[in-house]
């Protein structure tokens, strides 16, 4: 489709379908470092003879810049537009991709696992508005769409990363593989003409107010996300400075929204995405540490399952616009929820086989939630715009900042006690991951009573929605 037909309200020469394409070819990127990175866990801990404490805070890096990328650039996506945001992801993936290859320890890898989170999360900054921007009459279908390259580019990077440890390659060669989709998305990027954004958005869109909120925001994240003594000497360590984040994040989308409504419920949302993308990720990003020794400690194996998982994801999000219309948004979350605590406690027991079939369950669980969530938030919050939507998707990645560290944290612990209780060899391993899932299951098991209230409340919600804020409110 073209700018001349169905295209037209876009602009002259915007080809909504190249635009779509090159969404999705980010997002396979972005995909792939997630995947590559879970499956290289164990040769970097190897290498560099780190922990999975220490593993945990090399992956928090990564979710700790996706959400800085997206608060800031979704605070600022009217002011610099799309194509500048896709510039910097670009820039991002490259410089990140290059340090973890040159990388020579946990600091190393700190910093280029940081550049690449924060590439990862300007890609879904410009992205999840401008698919929305593309397809305004249904926004949820055509997010779902672009979030199958998600699950999909965690295929691609799954099996890359399989074939190349089986035939022992190292974690360098599986990291310079990224850079080839890189360059493709790169070209596109600097090749294809993006809409503009109204010139009235563009001046009213920075504020002094919105300013101090935002770097406000910004310095407790940072604050929070990475390794500091100040943190953990605080009364409940992160709880008192994640607070205030989520009262300013209230003022500005009050600023921003110009309702109470609007900041309140964009809260909500942003902590059930929270447990949903822990749910999910916190799962998928340890996949070789959880899996690996229930699948007989055969190098590789637990890829099989991660990129099974998100075949099933890729398929079922393909194919969500007829579930959505049947249940709508709030009632697919929670299925998904009931069928992702069913999966991971079916897991935190399984063996052999039965871990194939816990995985199946826990991907048509986890399928839904991130895509669906983005689009609650453009139905029901739409006076928040781009902002509101990068918000919540930068609470689920943030969450994970906060999680990693605490799940690695678990493995170790129960690995001790594994060992403490007589266990050897594989046993040890396989009671570690195990540990580990018998506290994630938690995490869902919170959403089934969380979507069963927003279900009940979802009239309300359409009801009050109202339209798109006055772009000279604020």
């Amino acid at each position: 489709m073209t700018a001349t037909t169905a295209d037209a309200p876009l602009g002259v020469g915007i080809n909504r379908n190249k635009l779509f394409l090159l969404s999705c070819l980010s997002l396979i990127v972005t995909a792939m470092t997630f995947a590559i990175r879970a499956g290289i866990l164990t040769q970097l801990s190897e290498e560099f003879a780190l922990s999975d404490t220490e593993l945990g805070w090399v992956n928090s890096m990564a979710f700790l810049g996706f959400p800085l990328a997206m608060v800031v650039f979704g605070f600022l996506y009217n002011k610099l537009g799309p194509r500048l945001i896709m510039i910097l992801a670009f820039a991002g993936h490259l410089l990140g991709l290059v340090l973890t290859i040159t990388a020579g320890g946990f600091l190393g890898l700190l910093i280029s696992t940081f550049f690449i989170g924060f590439a990862n999360g300007s890609v879904e900054a410009a992205c999840n508005p401008l698919v929305a921007d593309l397809y305004k009459d249904d926004k949820t279908k055509w997010l779902n769409r672009f979030h199958v390259w998600f699950p999909g580019g965690i295929v691609i990077g799954a099996v890359v990363s399989y074939f190349m440890t089986n035939a022992g390659i190292g974690w360098q060669p599986q990291i310079a593989v990224m850079l080839i989709p890189t360059a493709i998305y790169g070209y596109m990027v600097f090749t294809t003409q993006f809409p503009d954004i109204p010139q009235i958005e563009k001046i009213v869109d920075l504020d002094a107010k919105g300013l101090i909120l935002m770097t406000a925001i910004f310095g407790l994240l940072v604050f929070i996300g990475t390794p500091n003594d100040l943190v953990a000497g605080l009364p409940g360590t992160f709880l008192l400075p994640l607070l205030l984040v989520l009262g300013l994040t209230f003022l500005l989308m009050m600023f921003r929204a110009g309702r109470a409504r609007d900041a309140a419920l964009l809260i909500v949302l942003m902590g059930l995405m929270s447990i949903t993308a822990t749910s999910e990720l916190g799962t998928q990003q340890w996949v070789d540490r959880i899996l690996g020794a229930q699948l007989g400690g055969v190098p590789g194996q637990a890829m099989i399952v991660l990129g099974m998982v998100t075949g099933i994801m890729a398929v079922g999000r393909y194919f969500a616009g007829p579930l959505i219309h049947a249940l709508n948004p709030v009632g697919v979350l929670l299925m998904s929820a009931i069928l992702t605590t069913l999966g991971l406690f079916m897991m935190s027991t399984a063996s052999g086989a039965m871990v194939y079939v816990s995985a199946i369950v826990f991907a048509f669980g986890v399928c839904y939630f991130w895509p669906t969530m983005i689009g609650v938030t453009a139905q029901y919050v739409p006076r928040s715009g781009a902002l509101g939507m990068s918000l919540v998707g930068a609470a689920g990645m943030f969450a994970l900042t906060i999680w990693n560290p605490i799940i690695g944290g678990w493995i170790d612990s129960a690995r001790v006690k594994a060992e403490a209780s007589g266990l050897e060899g594989n046993a040890v391993e396989v009671a570690a991951g195990q540990g580990a899932l018998s506290q994630l299951v938690f995490f869902p098991a919170v959403l089934i009573a969380a979507f069963v209230g927003l279900y009940l409340a979802r009239s309300w919600m359409q009801n009050t929605a109202g339209g798109e804020a006055d772009p000279s409110h604020g």
